[in-house]
């Protein structure tokens, strides 16, 4: 029996960033250098499947820094974390590392240089996310207020509207944040805003591709995790683009092929904590049902590295 044909459209760039990638990198390394455990607060990346792969190789995953033994160290996850808590590992004599993406990093240092020249911030970002925690921690209380939606910058209670700068979550939809944007300059002529946009390239460039192959596909599937912001904001863009059917899956097993009855085009794409083999292990979920014949759609070429931190490209000086 003929299996019948589908096209599915792979999307380019997707799947690991260079900040998650160094995150990565950085629990293997500090497994190597200090052996097992070596602890991470909160999830190292939002992605299931790498945070148990590397449980398995004898990281151990917690909460709060509480949680973690003094004479082992521990890893800040790549969604960056609130100075109180470096301050305490510090004041604990605690070996961590601090595993922020380096672009969160030059969020918080632009925090901190608007703060210095006395204006108060207004961050676009989703509430409870790690990575709105950690920025908003930067600074002192009342110092960093909050917006979800448009809606909200009308709820604003400011302490001097001439005396403003914004920031944004880095992972957030380019273009919900836009008209955020518009409603704090409509309603703050004076806010200012950052020398270079906050959405990093990654989200940027996965969105871009997500809106190039919209019009192509009945049905977009978006491999991550349901706490990943980025990857649920590619669920949404697709959405947005005009996609009858976007949905987030972690992995193959996840599909509904019951919704997929009858479609002739699939899109693909993945977060940027979803690793590649994911990717395929959907592709040949769709060549074990279909004829399937796939399409590259790249958008753009991703370069950036990361180097990790110093105390990992130098030997051990003494044991832990």
């Amino acid at each position: 029996m003929s299996m019948p044909p589908l096209m599915l459209y792979l999307a380019a760039p997707r799947g690991f960033c260079a900040g998650v990638d160094r995150a990565i990198k950085i629990v293997e390394l500090a497994l190597q250098k200090w052996g097992a455990p070596v602890y991470v607060r909160h999830e190292i990346v939002h992605n299931k499947f790498v945070v148990d792969t590397l449980r398995d190789q004898g990281a151990i995953f917690v909460e709060e820094l509480d949680e973690v033994p003094g004479d082992r160290p521990v890893i800040f996850s790549a969604h960056g974390v609130p100075k109180a808590v470096p301050a305490e590992a510090a004041r604990r004599e605690m070996v961590y590392v601090d595993a922020t993406c380096p672009l969160v990093s030059k969020v918080h240092i632009e925090a901190e240089r608007h703060h210095q020249d006395g204006l108060q911030m207004v961050m676009i970002g989703h509430a409870g996310h790690p990575e709105t925690i950690g920025t908003v921690g930067q600074l002192p209380p009342g110092e960093v207020l909050l917006v979800e939606t448009a809606e909200d910058v009308a709820g604003l209670q400011v302490r001097d509207p001439e005396r403003l700068a914004f920031i944004t979550q880095t992972t957030l939809s380019v273009d919900d944040t836009a008209g955020i944007v518009d409603a704090l300059r409509a309603r703050f002529p004076a806010i200012v805003g950052p020398h270079k946009e906050d959405i990093c390239y990654a989200t940027t460039n996965r969105q871009m591709s997500v809106k190039a192959i919209a019009n192509k596909i009945d049905a977009l599937l978006v491999i991550g995790a349901p706490n990943s912001s980025n990857s649920r904001r590619l669920v949404e863009v697709g959405s947005a683009a005009g996609c009858a059917y976007s949905q987030l899956v972690q992995r193959a097993s996840d599909i509904d092929w019951r919704a997929l009855d009858g479609i002739r085009s699939v899109g693909i794409t993945a977060g940027a904590s979803a690793p590649e083999l994911l990717v395929n292990e959907v592709i040949d979920a769709f060549r074990a049902r279909f004829d399937t014949t796939v399409e590259l759609v790249e958008t753009a070429k991703e370069r950036v590295e990361f180097k990790v931190p110093r105390v990992l490209r130098e030997p051990v000086a003494d044991t832990i």
